[in-house]
């Protein structure tokens, strides 16, 4: 998808880098694949920040799209590629023969009039949902499920793809966008192809409106802050000393760098590669 730049006749402009939008055909979305998005603020149900640098932005509805793809052997035409305002890819609202309308996310290779289905006899071409036994080796992937029936989890932004690298013993072997290689069932359905709207990465927003709209509040870092209200806070200036730089930790007492991850968790044992191996 084509980016395009603008004249610097603004300081915002100068920089700005913002897709074309020529894959979108329609401006109006299905509207019986709506439904109402109720915005958090980053806030639990009791009221408490627990995600930090979220609120505001243009108001939202939320797409209802097909993650599991289970109409299985029928065939299905693309009506019209869409925006998603929810998501960094585009979507692809699909017709089955009996009436039905589907929202997908839309591969790269996807155009209005191309017929995608799901199953076991489906054929490895872009849209069409396979499970990992019937996809070709060397194939790229996209909205991968982790466990059959589940829905698709995995590789499902804006440029993401997954490569299907090898079976064995009733597991397909995954290289995952990130580099690890993980085992999965050989059951679980994948969509074929590489997920669109790959440029998105090359976007730039150009100015802190933008972002707002997108309903990003400001980030402030740390050592600009007091002791009360972070750790690396207080010092006078970019002190050494008395603060700032000193014990680098986030605002909940990890030292930044420090691994998260459970070191018991069960799903580590389908993992055959990290996705940072450690050299030799």
């Amino acid at each position: 998808m084509p980016l395009k730049t603008f004249k610097p006749v603004t300081p915002s402009n100068r920089y700005k880098v913002l897709p074309t939008f020529e894959e979108i055909t329609t401006s109006k979305p299905e509207k019986s694949l709506l439904r109402p998005l109720k915005k958090s603020g980053g806030r639990n149900n009791q009221g408490r920040i627990t995600c930090r640098h979220i609120g505001g932005g243009h108001k939202r509805q939320y797409r209802l799209v097909d993650f599991k793809r289970r109409k299985l052997d029928v065939a299905a035409t693309v009506q019209s590629i869409e925006y998603d305002p929810n998501r960094t890819c585009r979507i692809a609202l699909i017709k089955y023969e009996d009436g039905q309308k589907s929202y997908i996310l839309a591969p790269v290779g996807l155009q209005v009039g191309a017929t995608v289905s799901a199953g076991v006899s489906a054929p490895p071409k872009p849209g069409n949902a396979l499970p990992l036994s019937k996809v070709p080796l060397g194939t790229a992937i996209h909205n991968i499920e982790l466990v059959p029936g589940a829905g698709g989890k995995v590789a499902r932004a804006a440029g993401q793809q997954a490569i299907l690298s090898n079976r064995e013993a009733g597991y397909a072997l995954v290289k995952m966008p990130s580099g690890e290689i993980r085992k999965i069932n050989d059951k679980c359905y994948c969509t074929i192809g590489q997920v669109g709207n790959r440029d998105h990465m090359n976007e730039v927003s150009a100015k802190a409106g933008r972002t707002r709209w997108q309903g990003v509040r400001p980030t402030v870092r740390g050592m600009c802050m007091n002791p009360v209200d972070h750790p690396n806070g207080g010092g006078e200036g970019k002190s050494k000393s008395g603060g700032g730089r000193q014990h680098l930790k986030s605002p909940w007492g990890h030292t930044k760098g420090q691994k998260t991850r459970n070191k018991k968790k069960s799903s580590d044992k389908f993992i055959i590669e990290r996705r940072k191996s450690k050299k030799k």
